[in-house]
């Protein structure tokens, strides 16, 4: 009986062991999954071509990823506001960004890209990228702890409004306006005349709506994407600046990836660019019909005199900010060739 009672107790403690170690490998197993999937944030509505530069991306690359790891897209800030992305990017909680204005708060010399009218068109901005953006501005991203893979695009900006078309930067005065987190946007609109607030883009249409801000500047994409023709009245074509989109990782997660891992995502991420190129520049004449048909009020601007109202910000930038003078000479001398 006593050995009847042994074996009964064995085989007891056995199959605690087994369900123990079983219960293990389940808890384990959500811990291990989690360091294959990439997460990659972006701040863009469903439409924009933050989403469908995102979701290319993510296609391309898990195709060649066949399994080893698999990029998850993330849009509308549901990973927060490119401030707050950026800082995960830093703490190594996100993996993958694409933040646009935001850059040139980090990073001064970013700041070229927020100069009114530096680029001229795509084909200059390949010419700044190569010249300028990986021998200048991307190492001192670096430096912030951050890698740029590539980089795509936010787009040619407008401005819309409630009060008035806008033609030259004096109807500017007194309007209310939206401007994304970066201090030389605010300088810029400033110089203009307006009144301009940094805001989180997931707030605008709720700002615009309710009469906070009269007004806004984004790319088209960004205009339609988010149906800010439902609470805006004048679309001014402005093309005032052109905003880089820049596919970053916080480098130390990005070191801590199998090297054939990162190989897949940069390669992709590079080639990535000219569907981006592509996709944007066939939606603003798309996207400018839409609005239009929407019932937006579209005007052109004068050019030359935004340009003139400008040169005190290249000034302060050229003063401010080491390199810059240099970056605007190489920039502006990259225009026609």
């Amino acid at each position: 009986m006593k050995q009847v009672v042994l074996d009964a107790l064995r085989v007891t403690r056995r199959t605690a062991l087994v369900v123990a170690a079983a219960a293990s490998v389940a808890l384990a197993a959500p811990a291990a999954f989690a360091q294959t999937e990439i997460k990659l944030g972006h701040v863009g509505e469903p439409g924009s071509l933050f989403q469908k530069s995102a979701d290319e991306f993510a296609k391309r690359a898990n195709a060649k990823l066949a399994g080893k790891a698999k990029v998850i897209v993330y849009g509308s800030s549901q990973l927060g506001g490119d401030k707050e992305m950026i800082q995960k990017l830093k703490l190594g909680t996100l993996d993958m960004a694409l933040p646009s204005t935001v850059m040139s708060s980090e990073v001064d010399i970013a700041g070229l890209f927020e100069m009114p009218y530096i680029v001229k068109d795509r084909e200059h901005m390949k010419r700044i990228e190569k010249a300028i953006f990986w021998p200048t501005i991307e190492p001192a991203i670096e430096k912030k702890g951050l890698t740029v893979l590539a980089l795509w695009e936010n787009g040619f900006r407008q401005i819309t409004n409630n009060k008035r078309p806008i033609k030259v930067p004096g109807d500017l005065a007194g309007i209310k306006l939206r401007v994304p987190e970066g201090k030389w946007r605010v300088k810029m609109f400033q110089t203009y005349g307006a009144n301009p607030s940094p805001m989180k883009f997931s707030e605008l249409f709720t700002a615009l709506q309710t009469g906070v801000m009269d007004g806004e500047e984004n790319p088209l994409t960004q205009i339609y994407s988010a149906k800010l023709e439902e609470v805006q009245k004048y679309l001014s074509l402005s093309d005032h600046v052109y905003t880089p989109a820049y596919l970053t990782v916080g480098t130390n997660r990005w070191k801590s990836l199998p090297a054939d891992v990162r190989k897949i995502l940069e390669d992709t991420a590079r080639e990535t660019q000219a569907f981006v190129y592509e996709t944007a520049a066939h939606d603003e004449q798309a996207l400018l019909g839409k609005l239009k048909q929407a019932g937006m009020q579209v005007n052109d601007v004068d050019k030359d005199a935004f340009v003139a109202a400008s040169k005190p910000i290249y000034e302060e930038f050229a003063k401010a900010v080491p390199g810059a003078a240099q970056a605007i000479d190489t920039a502006n001398s990259l225009r026609n060739k």
